[in-house]
C-alpha cells in the first residue's frame, strides 16, 4: 500500500493578489518601453531637424560665397527659378505642357546606339541616377519645340489619353525624350555630370553661343530664369532646371514650367 505520505505536496494556486501584482508589473513594463519609445522618436526628430538646420546653413555659405555652382564657369544662374511668366499649352503624357510648332530638328538625326559624348544606350532605362531638366528654345521669338524620341532608339509611340509617349524597342540613351514637351530624361547607371552639349550631341545637332540645331545667330540663355554668360554646351542638367536658349530677335523674357502637376 502506497504511504499517502511520501506523495509530493501539490502546489498551492497563485494567490489573487500575486496575480494583481504580476499584471500591475506586466503594465508598468509597457509603460516604461512606451516612454523610451516616445523619447526615441523625440531625440530622431530633434537630429533630422538638426540635419537640416546644417544642411541650410552650408546652403547659405555656399549662395554667399559664389560657391557650389553647377552651370559651368560662366554661370550666373540661381538654383531657385526666377522667371515671372510660365509656359502655358495643352497638357501632355507626362504632366507638362506640350511644345507646339515647327520641331527645332528632327529626331530622326540622333545617334542610333553607338556610344556617343561618353553616354552609352542600354536595353533598360537605368535608375540609379534618375533627374529630369526642361528645355525651350526660340528662334526669332517663334517656339521651336524639341521632339519626343532624341535618344530612344527605334522609338515605338504609346498612345495615351494625353498624347503619345514613345518607347524604346531597341534601346534608351542616358539622355533622352519621350514626349514633345521639352523634358531631357537623365537616367543613368550611376551619379554624374551630363550636360547639355551632350544632349545635343546624341541628337547629332551643333550647339554653341551662335548656333542651336540648324538655327544660326547669337544666342541668349537662361537657366532657372536667369542670365547664363557661358557655352549654352557646359550646361549642366539638374533636377527640375528650366533652361531656355532664344535665337535671334526678337528675345522672349524667360519662362518657367510647371513641375506641380507632373510626376518627374
Amino acid at each position: 500500500m502506497t504511504n499517502r505520505s511520501s506523495r509530493p505536496a501539490r502546489t498551492a494556486p497563485p494567490s489573487r493578489s500575486g496575480s494583481g501584482a504580476a499584471r500591475r508589473k506586466a503594465a508598468a513594463f509597457r509603460a516604461a518601453e512606451a516612454a523610451r519609445q516616445r523619447r526615441l522618436r523625440v531625440l530622431r526628430w530633434g537630429g533630422s531637424v538638426a540635419l537640416v538646420a546644417a544642411a541650410v546653413t552650408v546652403i547659405v555659405v555656399l549662395a554667399l560665397s559664389g560657391g557650389g555652382g553647377h552651370h559651368g564657369s560662366g554661370a550666373s544662374a540661381a538654383s531657385s527659378d526666377t522667371a515671372s511668366a510660365t509656359l502655358t499649352g495643352p497638357p501632355g503624357p507626362e504632366g507638362i505642357v506640350l511644345e507646339e510648332g515647327t520641331p527645332l530638328a528632327p529626331a530622326s538625326t540622333a545617334a542610333t546606339g553607338q556610344t556617343t559624348d561618353g553616354v552609352q544606350c542600354n536595353s533598360m532605362e537605368q535608375a540609379v541616377y534618375h533627374i529630369h531638366t526642361h528645355l525651350t528654345v526660340y528662334v526669332n521669338g517663334a517656339l521651336r519645340p524639341i521632339p519626343a524620341g532624341i535618344g530612344v532608339v527605334e522609338p515605338v509611340a504609346q498612345q495615351g489619353s494625353r498624347g503619345t509617349f514613345d518607347e524604346a524597342s531597341r534601346c534608351y540613351y542616358w539622355l533622352h525624350t519621350h514626349a514633345q514637351d521639352g523634358i531631357i530624361h537623365v537616367e543613368a547607371p550611376s551619379h554624374a555630370t551630363y550636360t547639355l552639349g551632350q544632349f545635343f550631341g546624341i541628337w547629332h545637332q551643333t550647339l554653341g553661343p551662335h548656333q542651336v540645331g540648324p538655327a544660326t545667330g547669337n544666342v541668349t540663355t537662361y537657366v532657372n530664369g536667369k542670365r547664363y554668360t557661358g557655352d549654352p554646351a557646359s550646361i549642366t542638367l539638374t533636377s527640375h532646371e528650366d533652361i531656355q536658349l532664344d535665337l535671334g530677335t526678337p528675345t522672349v523674357a524667360p519662362r518657367r514650367v510647371d513641375w506641380s502637376h507632373a510626376q518627374l
